[in-house]
């Protein structure tokens, strides 16, 4: 089941195809591995992507990434029920566009329906995945994982990083959520902040009290450095009216509609015009060209994007 998850969409990939040529030999290799206590996790090949953000991607074999979804599949539903609802990545039936949607929720109820003004506190954890602390992440899972074997097998796949959690292992993105429930739990529950939601890294705090606000930033710092080795990034702690827009997961969050993020909008503008380019110069089909077009388009029906959308594309309606 991890091999038919993990392949889907690969199998042009050229070291998946490798993989399935000796597909049963390869699953029941690594199985015996597992059995008998022999397995070690391969090395890493490391890329760079732009998504916009400058990201140093590690890749691990493809023996490694199956045996990464066999682990998420288990672990996940018994970690997920434990997680507060209003975290948003990487879990099932969440994602950007829920997280958004929440937002708008919560800004409409505090500020009652736009007739009041509130203040969103918007935070970023520094370096999170490179800071997470190894030793406490496997502690936090072993309140829920009893099983010696399964704690065996976890911890090689902690450690086959030098520290940190790597970007680009499936499991990364539950063991952040795993860390990061610790922050969601002590901002709910200790400091009783309602209009609290997270996607990732990312978090954001609504409130009616501008000072309120500002004294829950150097609280959540000392707990995140007390409790779980990180720190907020100085330059990311941002509070502004509601009414000034709320930059959130590519959008901005205003009293009646929704715009995209500007930033967004220029590195869209710019791919497609590559994309043109490319299109001009004979290097892409047009089928190609449209497909890349319709993923453009899709972003924009999320938000009041009529204009850019009529640059984009003057023929294509929502």
């Amino acid at each position: 089941m991890a091999w038919r998850e993990f392949s889907r969409g690969k199998m042009k990939k050229a070291d998946v195809l490798q993989f399935k040529f000796n597909l049963e030999d390869n699953l029941f290799q690594l199985h015996d591995e597992l059995k008998n206590k022999t397995y070690h996790h391969s090395h890493y090949t490391a890329f760079n992507v732009s998504d916009p953000k400058l990201r140093r991607i590690h890749k691990a074999t493809v023996g490694d990434r199956i045996l990464h979804h066999a682990i998420f599949r288990i672990l996940y539903p018994l970690f997920d029920k434990s997680f507060i609802f209003d975290s948003y990545s990487c879990r099932v039936e969440k994602g950007t566009h829920r997280a958004v949607l929440r937002l708008e929720k919560f800004c409409r109820k505090l500020s009652r329906n736009n007739n009041k003004n509130i203040f969103a506190l918007k935070c970023d954890i520094r370096k999170f995945f490179a800071s997470i602390d190894q030793d406490i992440l496997l502690e936090l899972i072993k309140r829920k994982v009893d099983d010696i074997e399964a704690l065996w097998l976890i911890e090689k796949i902690i450690r086959s990083f030098p520290s940190g959690l790597p970007l680009g292992n499936v499991t990364s993105q539950l063991f952040a959520n795993i860390y990061l429930n610790e922050l969601d739990q002590f901002v709910k529950h200790n400091l009783r902040e309602k209009y609290y939601l997270r996607y990732c890294d990312d978090f954001i705090i609504l409130g009616e009290d501008e000072k309120n606000l500002c004294g829950l930033v150097p609280v959540i710092d000392d707990f995140l450095q007390g409790t779980l080795g990180l720190q907020l990034h100085p330059d990311k702690i941002i509070l502004r009216k509601q009414r000034q827009g709320i930059d959130f997961l590519g959008y901005v969050v205003l009293p009646h509609h929704r715009v995209l993020r500007t930033k967004t909008k220029r590195r869209i503008m710019k791919k497609i015009q590559r994309k043109r380019d490319e299109l001009d110069n004979g290097n892409i089909s047009e089928e190609s060209f449209n497909q890349g077009l319709q993923s453009y388009l899709g972003v924009l029906k999320h938000c009041n994007g009529w204009k850019i959308k009529q640059k984009i594309s003057p023929k294509t309606s929502f």
